[in-house]
Order: C-alpha cells, then sequence, then structure tokens
C-alpha cells in the first residue's frame, strides 16, 4: 500500500499577506500542485486581533489557493501550530506521521512548526520552492528561504531528519510509489 500523501499548508492568509510576500504567484502555484496530489490536505490559519480574526477578510486563505472539498483546518494564535491546537488530534484522528510543509512565514510559522513536529517524531518533507516571507531588516527574504532551506536540511533530529525537496520531486515520488 502507498503511504498516504498529506500536505500541510501554514498560514497562506489575506491578512498574512498584507505584508509583502516574495513570489506570491509562484509560492501559491506549487502549493496548487501539491494540494491537488494530495490525499489530505491540512490547512493551518493563524488568528489575531487586529485583522486576522476568525471569520475576517483578512483570516480567510487566499483567494487563489485551490481548498480540496475534504482539507482539514486548524487555527492557532502563536507562531507554533502545535502550541494549544486541536493539530496533534486531528494528525493522530487522520492516523498521519508524515507530511510535506508548505507555506508562510518561512522564518516563523513554518519553522517553529517543522521543529516541534520533528521532535514529537513526525517525518517531515519541507517543499523548498513552496514557502515564502518577508524581507526582515536583518535579511532579505530570498536569503532566509535558503537560509532556512539549509538549517532544516541540516537540522539533528536523530532518527528523524527533515527532508527538503522541490515540488517537482515530491509530485514525482509521490506518482512513482
Amino acid at each position: 500500500m502507498a503511504s498516504q500523501r498529506v500536505v500541510m499548508v501554514v498560514d497562506m492568509q489575506n491578512g498574512v499577506f498584507a505584508t509583502e510576500r516574495i513570489q506570491r504567484e509562484q509560492c501559491v502555484a506549487r502549493i496548487n500542485q501539491l494540494t491537488a496530489a494530495a490525499d489530505t490536505v491540512i490547512f493551518i490559519q493563524h488568528a489575531e486581533a487586529g485583522g486576522l480574526e476568525e471569520g475576517s477578510d483578512g483570516f480567510a486563505l487566499l483567494p487563489e489557493l485551490t481548498q480540496p472539498a475534504n482539507a482539514l483546518y486548524v487555527t492557532k494564535t502563536a507562531c507554533d501550530a502545535f502550541y494549544h491546537t486541536t493539530l496533534e488530534s486531528v494528525l493522530r484522528e487522520h492516523d498521519i506521521r508524515a507530511f510535506v510543509m508548505c507555506g508562510c512565514a518561512t522564518d516563523y510559522c513554518v519553522d517553529t512548526t517543522l521543529k516541534n513536529g520533528a521532535s514529537r517524531g513526525y517525518a517531515i518533507t519541507v517543499a523548498q520552492d513552496a514557502h515564502t516571507t518577508a524581507n526582515r531588516p536583518a535579511a532579505q527574504a530570498t536569503v532566509l528561504i535558503d537560509h532556512y532551506n539549509e538549517v532544516w536540511r541540516t537540522l539533528t533530529v536523530p532518527g528523524n531528519p527533515v527532508l527538503v525537496k522541490p515540488v517537482e520531486t515530491i509530485l514525482h515520488e509521490w506518482q512513482t510509489n
């Protein structure tokens, strides 16, 4: 039996993109490729006062993002999607032990969730060309994305290495497994 193809999409919301993010169109297109090929898609959405309240336009997912009919949704209030959320129970309920991560923001929510998930034993593959962030005072977005791809690729989690692969490679592996 082939393994379940699961994609976790982090914070691809209107309000998050009120701050300009690099390569929005390319990122969304690659995420849509992944979600079209996935068995299960989990959308993680950030909620907070100031424009990201649940039910608001800012909380809504980007309109160009494809949402499969059977998608799952988890709301978070911190950078870590595991922190005081239903994510762990959703993963258990659907017997998910491995997933591909993508979304926004590379240096905050994607990074924090990835590290917590890997430490909990989840097998995580990062779609290296399907996450985005904003320019920051200390570094440009492209530098941050390259930096975090390298950090994750070399992250030390004995017995559970994080994989970092282009979307094209992930899709090819899904087709051949």
